[in-house]
């Protein structure tokens, strides 16, 4: 087994350099048998900015109370991401890749104030009927004690079917939801606090450039956005939230927020104005100890 290499990283890269790397590399090909390097990355002593975390809070819905927002540690998480993804040794175009899957686990609530460890790394590489999907692990700790992790699911498509249109055409229309109305410059708001500037979020014509008819909401405003909704149920152990990315939010919209109680937990979606049509499939799930 290859061994694991952290790069230690004395700042979070800046974004725009990142994504102008990723455009370079844009025709990128996987070749016959791809793997994913052995490497990983890692910031150490992280001290919070408090308007960042203000502007987070008030672009997602969350609510000021001490603690992090469940979803906030990704965005310490991205660059590190970015870098990985931009490794001469990784075999993908970061430009063509899909978050189809997020996966947060959060053992204890984070305090505004804590310094915190934050470190990636690639997890496993598997053939799908629509491509290569692979995930990045990332663990944040504080004080050598770890507070929160997720994975993150990432698919390069090849070509193949898709059963989301199936789905949505089977399912039936949900019934007392609430509905939201989702600005269409959301993606340009929710990505100047992340850095995720990526052009399918920022304005119908560069989203046109990506084969996109207009700007689509990042994925993972949507997972914070239901969980801001969600954030005074939260159990009061560990729990995790899993989240399935599935048809485009092309913004502006409007979108209907779905909740179930279930043993364990919380069901929820997000979906279209009709109230069939899905964007996102989630459940909340305490962890024994």
């Amino acid at each position: 087994m290859t061994e694991l290499a952290i790069r230690d990283l004395r700042n979070a890269p800046s974004m725009l350099p990142l994504f102008a790397k990723a455009v370079i590399r844009a025709g990128v090909k996987p070749g016959k048998n791809p793997e994913l390097p052995a490497i990983g990355a890692r910031l150490s002593d992280l001290v919070l900015d408090p308007k960042h975390l203000a502007a987070y809070r008030k672009v997602c819905g969350f609510n000021s109370k001490g603690t992090l927002p469940i979803t906030y540690p990704h965005m310490h998480a991205h660059p590190l991401f970015m870098t990985l993804l931009l490794d001469e040794r990784f075999p993908f175009p970061a430009m063509g890749l899909v978050h189809v899957r997020n996966r947060i686990t959060q053992f204890r609530p984070i305090q505004e104030r804590e310094q915190l460890d934050v470190e990636c790394r690639f997890g496993a590489l598997e053939k799908r009927d629509s491509g290569y999907e692979f995930s990045i692990l990332t663990s944040v700790s504080t004080a050598g004690e770890q507070v929160w992790e997720s994975e993150s699911f990432m698919l390069f498509r090849t070509g193949g079917g898709s059963s989301k249109k199936k789905e949505a055409q089977q399912a039936e229309p949900v019934t007392g939801a609430k509905e939201w109305s989702v600005p269409g410059d959301v993606g340009r708001r929710y990505g100047a606090v992340s850095g995720d500037r990526n052009p399918i979020h920022l304005y119908p014509l560069t989203a046109k450039l990506f084969g996109f008819k207009r700007q689509i909401a990042h994925g993972m405003w949507s997972k914070a956005r239901c969980l801001a909704e969600l954030e005074a149920q939260f159990p009061q152990t560990a729990f995790s939230v899993d989240v399935s990315f599935k048809l485009p939010l092309f913004i502006p919209a409007k979108v209907k927020f779905a909740q179930q109680e279930v043993t364990g937990g919380m069901d929820f979606r997000l979906l279209g104005a009709d109230g069939i049509k899905p964007h996102l499939a989630g459940e909340i799930r305490t962890i024994e100890s």
